[in-house]
């Protein structure tokens, strides 16, 4: 699955770090969903999605 989440926190000029605090999770889950390394769960990607005022499907896309 590709994300967008990098993108998204660098436009929203955002830290790992801070992103992290804001979704409740650890810097290095941030940093594996980032990298394509670990598909959160539904609850974390609708969070991530209200974090950046947007839907899952314009941060989540399927592999080709």
């Amino acid at each position: 699955m590709r994300n967008t989440l990098k993108e998204l926190r660098e436009a929203a000029a955002m830290s790992q770090q801070e992103c992290a605090d804001r979704l409740g999770v650890t810097r290095q889950t941030v940093i594996s969903i980032e990298k394509g390394h670990f598909d959160p769960r539904l609850s974390l990607a609708f969070r991530i999605a209200a974090t950046f005022d947007t839907s899952v499907d314009k941060v989540f896309t399927p592999d080709e």
